[in-house]
């Protein structure tokens, strides 16, 4: 519980913020693991999957589901919309193109704060429905 009396474990929208949170964070780990090692010989760069797809291995009760056939079909191929290109190699084996990483790296940044201005939005409106301002 926070100092507000707000059980946020306990609240399905605040546990997923929590999980897409932590899988930011993993994945800004191994972007970073990916530019430190951009000169190291033979490396491949590494990547989660998409949240989606991992939130769905995790639980699949919390899969997003089309429950109207008017909704738009929920795909896993590719995340924020981005093409794939076949990854290019450096002389030494090095699979690390700076330019996808730093890509990465900024809409993981992007996401992050997203998530967390929401996060604390929803625990304003959490605490003002329950009486307690904060």
């Amino acid at each position: 519980m926070d100092p507000n009396g707000v059980g946020s474990a306990d609240i399905g929208l605040f546990r997923l913020a929590e999980q897409r949170l932590a899988w930011v964070g993993r994945r800004q780990e191994l972007l970073a693991q990916n530019v430190a090692n951009a000169n190291t010989p033979g490396y491949q760069p590494r990547d989660l999957a998409p949240f989606a797809k991992a939130l769905a291995h995790a639980d699949p009760a919390a899969a997003l589901a089309r429950t109207d056939p008017k909704h738009i079909a929920i795909t896993s191929t590719l995340h924020s919309g981005q093409t794939l290109r076949p990854r290019e190699r450096s002389p030494d084996g090095n699979g690390v193109a700076m330019e996808d990483q730093l890509t990465k790296v900024a809409d993981t940044s992007s996401t992050q704060e997203l998530v967390a201005n929401l996060y604390r939005k929803y625990q304003s409106m959490f605490r003002t429905a329950m009486g307690r301002a904060g």
